[in-house]
């Protein structure tokens, strides 16, 4: 399985158009590289790329990324489909500049695809797509020799719904184990607390992408109920523009390194 890091910041990116904390200016003063909002894509034959969300710097971020350039043929673009981790804007975006892409398939828990209603009606005027629930008993194939599980890991609505129902599944995190070669990825940008059932999906994955929020405190010892993350290579996404974890001369990213994270730059890769 191949990853690519598309973006890894947190929502409005890095640096922030409003903002004017200190790592913002050092990004715009070219002190700090930028990053984009966060995304990745993943692989397992190196020809169907599948998108685990799509932010709003989706155009720029497939442009960066060689592996998922359109080619000759009938099947020009190597996107498959997407997968959604959740319903915030950050995620969900991306979706209308990828509108026309032909019979993408996109995956994400029952309320986000109730959520994205009004998206889905219009991404569907330019070329159909297929909509599936991403929670069914067993999970799911992808095309390239990938199967996925999704895990809920959070019950926090969208703010810009009028309704805020409280959903188990609004937020999920994805486990993704390549056929081929037994490798095994989790995808959590959005976690709303270590717990034993996180610890445990990590522990049994050869990497796993954990939200910075998450991460920012991977160092520090964790409460009683909540046990520290074991087990393996452990990378930080969903960056906050105003966190320490952005600057690499920080103390935050010193501990982060002693703890086992590390924080990779927009466009990494990594095979698994």
């Amino acid at each position: 399985m191949r990853v690519v890091l598309l973006g890894t910041a947190a929502g409005g990116g890095f640096p922030r158009w409003d903002c004017g904390c200190a790592p913002c200016a050092a990004a715009r003063d070219g002190k700090l590289p930028s990053r984009t909002q966060e995304a990745a894509a993943v692989t397992g034959n190196q020809r169907d790329w599948w998108l685990l969300n799509a932010s709003p710097d989706i155009r720029a971020q497939l442009t960066a990324a060689s592996a998922l350039w359109p080619r000759p043929g009938p099947l020009p673009t190597p996107v498959r489909g997407v997968l959604l981790t959740d319903a915030e804007p950050e995620h969900v975006t991306g979706l209308t500049e990828l509108r026309g892409g032909p019979g993408l398939k996109v995956y994400a828990a029952p309320p986000v695809l109730a959520a994205l209603a009004p998206a889905r009606d219009m991404v569907e005027r330019y070329a159909p797509w297929e909509w599936y629930d991403s929670l069914p008993a067993g999970g799911f194939v992808l095309s390239g020799g990938l199967v996925v599980t999704a895990h809920p890991v959070g019950s926090s609505a969208p703010a810009y719904l009028p309704r805020r129902a409280a959903d188990a599944c609004w937020v999920t995190a994805y486990r993704i184990e390549d056929l081929a070669t037994g490798g095994v990825l989790v995808y959590a940008p959005r976690v709303a607390a270590r717990d034993a059932e996180l610890a445990e999906l990590v522990a049994g994955a050869d990497c796993a992408v954990l939200d910075g929020e998450l991460v920012a405190t991977a160092s520090a010892p964790p409460p009683a109920a909540s046990p520290p993350l074991p087990g393996p290579r452990r990378i930080c996404t969903r960056l906050d523009h105003a966190g320490d974890l952005l600057d690499p001369s920080s103390g935050a990213r010193a501990q982060a390194a002693e703890a086992g994270v590390e924080i990779l730059a927009d466009g990494a890769e990594f095979v698994l």
